[in-house]
């Protein structure tokens, strides 16, 4: 098991970008849960019969077996998993050999497989088929995960091999993709405590384990709290809503068996479009409160005392190993390299965008004047407001726009890119096992005709799934081990129709959509031959450039007018329709920068402190976000006690990656637009030589030249914001 994943598989994080874990307010489940050792081990013969982890997978591509996998399964697979990891590291730590690279850093690489295959089907289950059964697992395995990592990264034995190997690098003639992968593994050790004295070590690793319970709890408090809220719907409450969103709202009723009635979620395909178009104020004014008192409820799933006490640590953990705090312990490994940094860019974004909210504020006011509204302008407002600006001003209703936006379509357009620039093939196959019956899979091949790897694309929402959009993977490519394909997943929650009814989109949605494929082709195109350094496991800010330079191509007029199809009749949308969305581009631009950038203000601000001690949540985002003088009506896009990224997810400290991305993103594209052609081959060569293929192999600013040839600048992001 690479280093990475040693450290993703204990975090019971995400093995992608950004899965859910377990639980503190919810302390009284796991002891009610404490014999399920006992139970597994009373039966530990018959499982181990049946166990498919127990077993080398005889499916296509050796795809996971989920027809096959239970509950019951996964804690003798993980104990098992972790004893074979453990004498393998112990084999390489108490080796009678000089240290080597092949015989230390390699076999470390090597070592864990197992681990690494039952811990990336459990945690993209939990995150995608979450039960109550399978949280009070994950609060019962991930501590044992934390422990597991703690004693190999803090493995003496093992590290004095490694330090050994680390100075000795300039004699060993290793090549180039070798010796960052030395430097990485002799850095991560360092920073996961391994310089620390043994009494500081056992401190660290008590802090590790309590964030790891603190992580899951609160990832699975979310869930639950999103889940516990519907708003149930009468006919007479249906006024200005699409006929799509109708159609999913009584699609979530009749799944409740509420027959004639129509149900409002608090995933984000549904609350959101229901605040762009509901006129009934009153049901805005419930939808919003739902959504954004998301774990702040004073209920069993609660978050605020969690966040406290997971920034607490993290303050105490960075100080431990030498760093004023815990953001200069993230950002020393990434791309911007220092807080500074980062603050520079979002400080930079901020003034414009407070600039460019204030006048489409006014914009709203004018037109609420105009309507004769008599109530004071608030945050549930903002999003039916500014589409009645749009309308008015671009002549642009977004309700028109998603008839043009059907999945079907859209699947096929992000297919079709992916062909003109680097040749793949995608065949859907209906052999591959899945976990749910709506999940579907394609094989992916490359210009040659050779498979690359296997796609899964799992759309919809549902309760037993986390909301938002990610990419994840139940195997990521490698040569070391043999020329092993990548098995990549995307996730979203898109509104499921009715049965027989088409998958209508946002023009946002489709963005998305797009985002994620850009995350899975970084996944499924890497070439490289360690672990570690593979697709994705990259540094947050480094990690988004691919999947944000993707969103590009659905945008151009090409694709609108090859792609974008209205539903019914299979016209290609028009031309004046594709000139007013450009028009439009810009438009609420500042309400969306300014709501992305307060969350990412507010994370630096948690993880810039060296004490959180008497840290109060609703106080610290109303403090730190009244002095950026953020404006009234919009809030955090995530507010703390939902704010998955840096709680339960790997953006801690580095929420800002989506905006420095963009900075990449939007001058990347601009290589393509400077040769008159979208999917330019000369270019397109350059983005997989350079990133697309290259996982962790090369220096970022480096790859970043190589690919564009200069750096970058912020000309294009300013510019695609309305901000130049």
């Amino acid at each position: 098991m690479s280093f990475q994943q040693l450290r993703l598989v204990a975090s019971a994080a995400t093995v992608a970008l950004a899965l859910t874990t377990a639980g503190c307010s919810k302390q009284h489940q796991a002891t009610e849960n404490s014999s399920t050792s006992a139970e597994v081990a009373a039966s530990e013969s018959a499982v181990t019969e049946a166990n498919p982890f127990f077993e080398t997978w005889g499916t296509p591509f050796g795809a996971p077996p989920f027809s096959r996998i239970k509950t019951e399964h996964f804690l003798p697979a993980f104990e098992k998993a972790m004893a074979m990891h453990k004498a393998e590291i112990d084999a390489i730590a108490t080796a009678d050999s000089v240290p080597s690279f092949e015989n230390t850093i390699a076999q470390m690489e090597l070592s864990g497989a197992e681990l690494t295959r039952v811990a990336r089907v459990f945690y993209n289950l939990t995150g995608t088929e979450s039960s109550e059964e399978m949280q009070a697992l994950q609060r019962e395995i991930s501590p044992k995960l934390t422990r597991h990592s703690n004693q190999i990264q803090m493995n003496e034995d093992l590290f004095k091999r490694v330090k050994a190997v680390y100075d000795n690098r300039n004699q060993a003639m290793l090549d180039a993709e070798q010796l960052r992968l030395l430097e990485r593994t002799y850095a991560d050790f360092v920073r996961a405590g391994a310089n620390l004295t043994p009494q500081q070590r056992e401190k660290l690793a008590q802090i590790n384990e309590r964030i790891s319970e603190l992580t899951t709890a609160f990832g699975q408090n979310s869930l639950n709290d999103t889940r516990n809220f519907t708003m149930v719907l009468e006919e007479s409450d249906l006024d200005g809503l699409p006929q799509s969103l109708i159609d999913a709202a009584s699609a979530q009723a009749e799944a409740r068996d509420m027959p004639e009635k129509y149900v409002i979620t608090l995933q984000r395909s549904s609350v959101e479009p229901f605040l762009q178009f509901s006129s009934r104020r009153d049901l805005r004014e419930k939808a919003f409160n739902g959504w954004a008192m998301r774990g702040d409820n004073d209920n069993e799933y609660d978050n605020k005392a969690i966040v406290a006490e997971i920034v607490q640590l993290r303050a105490d953990r960075a100080q431990m190993l030498g760093y004023e705090h815990h953001s200069d312990l993230v950002l020393s490994n990434t791309m911007a390299e220092t807080p500074e940094a980062a603050m520079e860019l979002l400080s930079k974004v901020w003034t414009p965008a407070i600039a460019k909210a204030e006048q489409e504020r006014q914009w709203i006011l004018e037109l609420m004047k105009e309507e004769g509204a008599e109530h004071e302008f608030a945050a549930w407002d903002w999003r039916y407001y500014a589409e009645k600006v749009r309308k008015a001003r671009f002549d642009l209703d977004q309700a028109e726009i998603a008839e043009y936006f059907e999945l079907e379509n859209m699947i096929e357009a992000k297919f079709y890119v992916a062909n003109r620039l680097f040749g793949l093939t995608f065949k859907e196959r209906d052999d591959i096992p899945v976990y749910n019956e709506v999940v579907r899979t394609w094989e992916v091949n490359d210009a040659q005709g050779n498979t690359i790897g296997l796609f899964y694309g799992d759309y919809y929402a549902r309760d037993t799934k986390r909301s938002g959009a990610w990419m994840s993977a139940f195997r990521t490519q490698q040569k070391l081990a043999g020329e092993v394909k990548p098995l990549i997943i995307n996730n979203m929650n898109l509104n499921q129709p009715v049965e027989g009814e088409p998958t209508l989109m946002s023009y946002s949605d489709a963005v998305t959509l797009f985002h994620e494929f850009g995350h899975a082709l970084h996944g499924l195109l890497s070439n490289v031959t360690y672990p570690t350094l593979a697709g994705t496991s990259v540094p947050r800010d480094w990690v988004e450039f691919p999947a944000q330079l993707y969103e590009h191509f659905i945008e151009q007029p090409y694709m609108l007018e090859k792609f974008a199809r209205h539903y019914k009749t299979d016209e290609p949308m028009p031309e004046a329709l594709i000139e007013r969305i450009k028009n439009a581009g810009t438009f609420n631009q500042g309400f969306a920068t300014v709501e992305y950038t307060a969350s990412a203000l507010v994370d630096m601000a948690y993880h810039r402190l060296t004490d959180a001690s008497d840290i109060k949540v609703r106080e610290f985002e109303d403090k730190i976000l009244t002095e950026y003088g953020k404006p009234e009506e919009i809030i955090m896009r995530h507010r703390s006690t939902h704010f998955g990224h840096i709680f339960s997810g790997g953006y801690h400290s580095a929420y800002y990656a989506y905006m420095w991305s963009e900075i990449l993103d939007a001058d990347g594209f601009d290589a393509f637009l400077e040769a008159k052609d979208i999917f330019d081959e000369e270019t397109a060569k350059r983005l997989y030589d350079f990133i697309y293929s290259r996982g962790d192999t090369l220096d970022y600013l480096e790859a970043y030249k190589g690919f564009r040839g200069r750096a970058p600048t912020t000309d294009a992001l300013l510019r695609n914001r309305g901000f130049d």
